[in-house]
């Protein structure tokens, strides 16, 4: 964007007034012990009441990240105190970075199961976008020289302490506040931890081939890829350097925006296959509002067989929704259709060529 001087920019003062979430001691004990209801904890009342003060302790002095290091002579401020736990999601990215970029090293693939159902909880059954995923698997390791990860977002409703926290729009007080990767997590005074996206951002980092699988939730994508969705804006534009911002502090984040911010692309140039399936209403424009957002990270589209967009079991019971997606071959062939020009057009970046990729493949369907 164009600099800006700071004399003729509006006031940067960050505006206020929302009201204050702090808790008064009572409210936040008991909450804080609202989560040892199993009678296995009642012998422990005695150590639970020890931990709790130690937890109260932390939350009133605001204590986000107790272990800290400072920064050293790579960032703006070498004196910083930045976070333990940053320091090892960065070391993470760049080792995925590494990975990616490794001329000899296979076609990495990152498929994605947006779907929350699965047999481990209240479902019971596992999610037709498992099975979809399971299938684009099948086809690609099928490859030569390719290596296959697949993030399985269900486990955010059945595994313990998976979590992935909300946003909190740092991006839109400033693009500078906004750090890649996040800091705002974890945040131990608010019991704020557990948070997946430290594992997942190496996963995108290191993939040449993003597949999205998701059905339609009322017109939407599913929660957790929702969730996933919006913790990635730190990687279209995010401060890879915190200490250039002496960590949130908004004032220094806005004028660094507003000096002329150069929005590092840190997704740039991953190839991706959007998939997204229901059986009403809602198919189409959920595919495009994914595929859109991948565009506006700069990643770019495989081919036009990796875009799919379909309804199952169209107006039926949902108690015979895999019935449907069984009878239904030709959705099965579409979803190894977008596998395979995945892998044509990922083989062919390597390769320094540009090629339609999925232009051999027979479509299942014909008008």
């Amino acid at each position: 964007m164009p600099s800006l001087p700071i004399s003729g920019t509006p006031d940067l003062e960050p505006r206020k007034g929302s009201p204050s979430p702090r808790l008064p001691e009572e409210e936040f004990k008991r909450r804080f012990l609202n989560q040892f209801q199993d009678p296995a904890y009642e012998p422990l009342s005695a150590e639970l009441a020890k931990i709790t003060e130690a937890a109260w302790n932390a939350y009133e002095n605001s204590r986000k990240s107790p272990k800290t290091r400072k920064a050293g002579p790579e960032f703006t401020d070498p004196d910083y105190d930045l976070a333990i736990d940053w320091l090892a999601a960065r070391e993470a990215i760049q080792e995925a970075q590494r990975r990616h970029e490794d001329p000899n090293g296979p076609i990495r693939f990152l498929l994605i199961n947006g779907s929350s159902r699965s047999e481990h909880t209240c479902p019971g059954e596992l999610s037709k976008s498992f099975r979809m995923v399971e299938a684009a698997r099948d086809v690609l390791e099928q490859e030569p020289r390719v290596s296959v990860e697949v993030l399985d977002l269900s486990r955010l409703a059945s595994e313990y302490g998976r979590q992935i926290h909300p946003c909190k729009a740092c991006f839109s007080t400033a693009a500078a506040l906004c750090h890649w990767p996040c800091s705002c997590y974890p945040n131990y005074s608010l019991g704020q931890v557990h948070d997946w996206m430290n594992d997942i951002y190496p996963l995108w980092i290191e993939a040449h081939g993003i597949m999205i699988v998701t059905p339609v939730n009322w017109y939407q994508t599913s929660s957790p890829l929702k969730l996933m969705i919006d913790r990635l804006v730190c990687a279209d534009g995010g401060n890879p350097d915190p200490t250039s911002t002496h960590g949130k502090h908004a004032c220094e984040a806005k004028e660094l925006e507003m000096k002329g911010w150069d929005y590092p692309r840190h997704l740039e140039g991953r190839l991706f296959s959007v998939i997204v399936h229901g059986d009403t209403e809602g198919a189409e424009n959920v595919r495009r509002s994914v595929s859109d957002w991948l565009k506006s990270m700069d990643l770019e589209p495989a081919g036009t067989l990796a875009e799919v967009d379909r309804y199952i079991g169209y107006w039926e019971p949902y108690a015979t929704s895999h019935t449907a997606y069984d009878r239904d071959q030709a959705v099965q062939e579409e979803v190894r259709n977008a596998a395979r020009t995945l892998y044509q057009a990922a083989v062919a970046r390597r390769q320094g060529q540009r090629i339609s990729a999925g232009f051999s493949l027979k479509q299942p369907r014909q008008k």
